[in-house]
């Protein structure tokens, strides 16, 4: 019997065969914080203050939730890890205006296939768009594998997604996995590693692989991973990705569950407020009327999602009683859309650029809605105070549908347009 992705991953790691349902040690070839850090530090005092983390080469820490600090306790909080890192010798260490922390990880090389890679963010899965088995932990997890390096797994049953054929235009890969979501439950994969497959993944380029590796956790999995091919070669390249040995599902793997998905039927897709698999076709949304539309987050907040959002608005102006927010991911992705007109064509139609960061999307800042707002964002959750009132309603849909909603002031079909 062939053994699935994530058996091979942690077999490559522990040094021995593994079942499903086993128990294993492992360590990390990465773990990732943020701003969360300085909880974290916090529970390394109580163990004993002073005490040096085991593998500060292995620790990556990213700024990027409350940025700039929006107040005095922020401010002091981003003091105190950046004091932290010069004491532990922790070189990778990415200081505000970098980006978000799931786009920093891969643009400076670090998500490598084949690897192991925690963090203490649910949306760590995304790394699985590159073939990495990367899952979400909680702050003293974390504490503990800063202080041993290292923790333990329950090998998680597989299921296995199949795509075939092309996405229609003005359709992308947010519709894609709000439709799995809707589909399977917000609990449907619950602790299960999904694999996906098919000739249709060729037709997804790494930003689509890595908004739907993003969003596993939506459906309660403990990872979403796709295969190592060439537009993944090439964008690990680009990025100086280095030692890394692929590893995969055998032909012959046995999966719990499988489902397939024809890309060519794919429609636009909206979750309403206020669960995630709360997923309708987009006929069922439209003309419901939104007071701000917010395109970014580490869900949809590449380069190819600005292109998408600026295609549609190029000459064009938002709709009077609408907010566009537009938060590129990085750093990078700002300067790549600045180089090459994308922001200006954006800023010209009356949407607001936000520095590289999460703040609306958790509701730090820079985007809190009035009591009874309604908001239509590229972001990966839309419970009750998501974005930092329980008295306003966020529906999510692609960087296509937030665009085109954007010009009219009530949801829109972007084919429409």
């Amino acid at each position: 019997m062939g053994k699935t992705f994530v058996q091979k991953v942690f077999e490559k790691k522990a040094g021995k065969a593994l079942k499903e349902g086993e128990i294993v040690f492992v360590q990390p070839d990465y773990i990732l914080t943020h701003d969360n850090s300085a909880a974290i530090i916090k529970k390394l005092d109580q163990v004993k203050e002073g005490i040096k983390v085991k593998y500060p080469e292995r620790i990556v820490i990213v700024l990027d939730h409350v940025i700039p600090a929006a107040n005095a306790k922020t401010a002091n909080n981003h003091k105190e890890i950046r004091e932290f890192v010069k004491s532990q010798d922790i070189t990778h260490f990415y200081d505000i205006g970098r980006g978000i922390c799931h786009q920093v990880l891969p643009e400076v090389g670090l998500a490598k296939p084949g690897s192991i890679i925690v963090g203490s963010d649910s949306h760590t899965c995304t790394y699985g768009a590159f073939g990495a088995f990367s899952t979400g932990i909680d702050r003293t997890e974390a504490a503990g594998i800063w202080i041993t390096g290292e923790t333990w797994f329950k090998i998680p049953q597989s299921y296995k997604i199949t795509f075939h054929g092309k996405f229609q235009q003005r359709v992308s890969a947010k519709d894609l996995i709000l439709k799995i979501i809707g589909d399977l439950g917000a609990d449907g994969a619950n602790y299960k590693s999904v694999e996906y497959h098919g000739q249709g993944i060729k037709n997804l380029d790494i930003s689509d692989r890595m908004t739907i590796a993003n969003m596993a956790v939506e459906m309660g999995a403990k990872n979403g991973v796709f295969p190592v091919d060439e537009r993944t070669e090439k964008w690990l390249k680009l990025h100086k990705a280095k030692s890394y040995e692929p590893v995969w599902a055998d032909e012959d793997a046995v999966y719990e569950q499988e489902y397939e998905y024809v890309l060519d039927d794919i429609s636009p897709q909206v979750a309403f407020p206020h669960t995630v698999d709360n997923v309708k076709d987009i006929a069922e949304a439209e003309g419901i009327k939104v007071n701000q539309c917010f395109i970014g987050t580490c869900t949809n907040g590449r380069l190819e999602d600005l292109h998408a959002a600026a295609a549609i608005l190029n000459g064009r102006t938002i709709h009077p009683s609408v907010r566009l927010l537009i938060l590129p991911a990085s750093r990078e992705v700002y300067q790549k859309a600045s180089d090459d007109g994308t922001l200006s064509i954006l800023n010209s139609t009356g949407a607001v650029i936000l520095p590289a960061g999460c703040g609306p999307c958790l509701g730090a800042h820079q985007g809190v809605m009035a009591d009874g707002e309604v908001t239509i964002s590229t972001a990966n959750r839309n419970f009750k105070g998501r974005m930092g009132n329980k008295s306003a309603e966020i529906y999510l849909a692609s960087p296509e549908t937030v665009a085109a909603t954007a010009l009219k002031g009530v949801v829109t079909d972007p084919r429409k347009l």
